[in-house]
């Protein structure tokens, strides 16, 4: 936990001399998401799965096959640059699992409170799976793919939600969404009967 609050502390301060950007936007390429995103991946503000102000988006019916224990394959894709970090968490029975936005540390400007840092779980606390991904503060020439191999609990769900969200960094107050962006990934799970079952994970509800 100290080297985490030295990383985000030392990005903080980094961030305190960065002009203010003012959007951010992000794709889920894999695995498949749970609504029909457009170019930029909108809509993502809302939480916990992202959506706007209208309503939770469009959903793409999509369930995505894994077995536990296993690693499947993250990807996004950042279509307008913003500072900051990613978190993957796992909801088994229902989206009200998944875990708050996390705590934010902000700043007074003009424009009202800017975020400086959020929290990295380190290491991650369930339903929280991997935290702190693909930080990057430097804007690139072009909108950047970042991808990686994220573990999944070894555990049985019929549904379960995948969350995949982008905290940003030196960002106004989004209404909704705070200062994250969302999106979700439906997956069916099947336990992998060759390894001990993953505790501490609800038992998924019959269906």
């Amino acid at each position: 936990m100290r080297t985490s609050l030295r990383f985000a502390s030392a990005c903080a301060a980094a961030l305190l001399i960065t002009p203010a950007v003012g959007l951010a936007h992000f794709k889920l390429l894999e695995p498949a998401s749970a609504i029909v995103e457009n170019e930029r991946g909108d809509p993502q503000k809302a939480e916990p799965c992202g959506g706007d102000g209208k309503g939770p988006g469009t959903p793409s019916g999509v369930v995505n096959k894994a077995t536990g224990g296993s690693k499947i394959h993250l990807k996004v894709m950042e279509t307008i640059y913003h500072p900051g970090h990613y978190r993957v968490a796992l909801a088994v029975n229902d989206r009200t699992e998944l875990p708050q936005d996390p705590v934010t540390t902000t700043r007074e400007t003009e424009k009202g409170p800017y975020s400086t840092w959020a929290v990295i779980q380190s290491p991650a606390q369930l339903p929280v799976i991997a935290d702190g991904l693909f930080p990057h503060y430097k804007r690139p020439a072009a909108p950047q793919t970042f991808e990686t191999d994220v573990e999944l609990p070894n555990i049985s769900c019929e549904r379960c939600t995948l969350q995949i969200i982008q905290f940003m960094a030196e960002h106004g107050y989004n209404k909704p969404g705070g200062y994250s962006y969302h999106h979700c990934a439906d997956f069916q799970i099947t336990a992998d009967t060759s390894k001990p079952l993953d505790k501490g994970w609800p038992a998924a509800a019959a269906k």
